[in-house]
């Protein structure tokens, strides 16, 4: 990923490796607005030093186990601001913002919460500079060292070396080569000289925004929407790629990626089915305390929509922010739906869980009833859904018609980060409109 220089004497040639920079506004308050580059430490960089006479020049402006991502500080008066985390095409806003002064070290402090995840980036800020850590609530200690610096509106890199090859297009890939159960997955790639965005698919979702860079024969991506860290890296050998994938400082595996127009993705409407013989059936707690329980009257003469998901789950957000949109987008229909979320959450404690599930209403301005399943785990949902050949994805979206016959069980989700999203959106539409059309 680097590239060294070794010399029996210091040789300094800062001015050549400065990095590239934006003019900022200094005409603010708190946080200096505009454009930052943010970056996750998954594991501290040690310079390798040979002797106590090496020199290392870093050409490039990333380390490896680093995981940059940028995001744009907005006010909306002298006080008030927000800040985009930007993926690619994806924006992220988050107007929950703590921000205050620690007296005891004399520093400027700021908690950034992504309340539908239970995270947070806390940061000290100096300036042009923060140096803190993202917290992450319901894992076990897990907190990842940060920083940022104003004004670089670069991700990985300003260098722009020549592209060994154009990336564009779709990639049969293998996530977990070296792991006891490997993935399936197709790569969705646009290039753009050095500048690289995309998606893996997947039969149980999809990686979401992956923006990045290509230089010579190697390649990065990163995404960042505070619940997945994802670190991409890459080489091109010929007609192949090969690479490791990361996701925050847990997990880390290899894969590799081919051209291969005939590779395909299981059907996402036939990977979970429904036992013969057997119904839908569930009986739950709202967060409120209400109960809901299926078959009821609740739901007669209703076309049926359970999405099995989780609050920690970035393609169940996507999933249920479409749901939220064809409701809006269609009033008519939506006053023959009755859409169910049943969360299955990493909260220990369901006080917590159903908390939490309150508070993902507010933030998403969910319409309809989301209830608290149990923990997350796939084998703890499928004992929801006996019914079903079992969870393999969150999400699943179950339909059933006005008669409680079960129509559809889609797997997985994908979403706007793909090409099969409008496609998913036209079959989801005119599946509920065959569905109101019968008697």
């Amino acid at each position: 990923m680097h590239k060294y220089l070794f010399f029996s004497f210091i040789v300094v040639f800062s001015a050549l490796f400065a990095p590239q920079c934006v003019t900022t506004d200094s005409s603010f308050t708190r946080v200096a607005p505009g454009i930052w580059r943010g970056v996750l430490e998954l594991e501290k960089y040690r310079v390798p030093v040979r002797d106590k006479d090496t020199v290392f020049i870093l050409y490039d402006q990333f380390k490896e186990g680093e995981l940059p991502f940028n995001f744009e500080v907005k006010y909306l008066d002298d006080e008030r601001f927000y800040v985009e985390i930007i993926n690619g095409a994806e924006r992220i806003r988050l107007d929950s913002i703590q921000y205050g002064r620690d007296r005891t070290r004399a520093r400027d402090t700021m908690n950034i919460h992504f309340p539908e995840y239970q995270t947070w980036l806390h940061a000290e800020i100096r300036g042009g500079t923060m140096q803190g850590e993202w917290v992450v609530k319901t894992r076990e200690n897990y907190r990842i060292p940060f920083y940022a610096h104003a004004g670089r509106d670069y991700r990985f890199t300003t260098l722009t070396q020549k592209p060994d090859k154009d990336l564009s297009g779709e990639w049969a890939a293998i996530i977990g080569t070296d792991q006891e159960k490997p993935s399936k997955a197709i790569g969705e790639f646009k290039q753009n000289g050095n500048h690289l965005e995309g998606t893996f698919r997947t039969e149980t979702g999809d990686y979401r925004f992956l923006e990045g860079t290509v230089q010579g024969r190697k390649f990065w991506m990163s995404s960042f929407n505070g619940w997945h860290a994802y670190l991409f890296s890459g080489s091109i050998r010929g007609d192949s790629l090969n690479g490791e994938y990361r996701s925050g400082k847990h997990y880390r595996a290899l894969w590799t990626a081919w051209r291969d127009p005939n590779f395909k993705l299981g059907n996402a409407d036939s990977l979970t089915t429904l036992k013969a013989g057997q119904n839908i059936s569930f009986s739950l707690k709202t967060p409120e305390g209400r109960d809901l329980t299926f078959p009821s009257k609740d739901f007669e003469g209703k076309i049926k929509i359970f999405t099995v998901m989780g609050t920690w789950c970035p393609n169940c957000r996507d999933e249920q922010v479409f749901l939220k949109e064809f409701l809006e987008q269609n009033p008519a229909a939506a006053k023959e739906l009755a859409i169910t979320g049943i969360s299955f959450e990493r909260h220990k404690d369901p006080a917590q869980a159903n908390a939490q599930l309150l508070e993902y209403k507010r933030k998403l301005g969910i319409p309809f009833e989301i209830v608290y399943g149990g923990k997350a785990d796939k084998a703890e949902a499928s004992k929801v859904f006996p019914a079903l050949s079992g969870i393999m994805a969150f999400p699943t979206m179950i339909v059933l018609d006005k008669k409680n016959q079960v129509r559809l069980i889609h797997t997985g989700f994908d979403g706007p980060a793909t090409s099969k999203y409008e496609a998913f959106k036209k079959e989801f539409s005119e599946l509920i409109e065959t569905l109101r059309n019968e008697s």
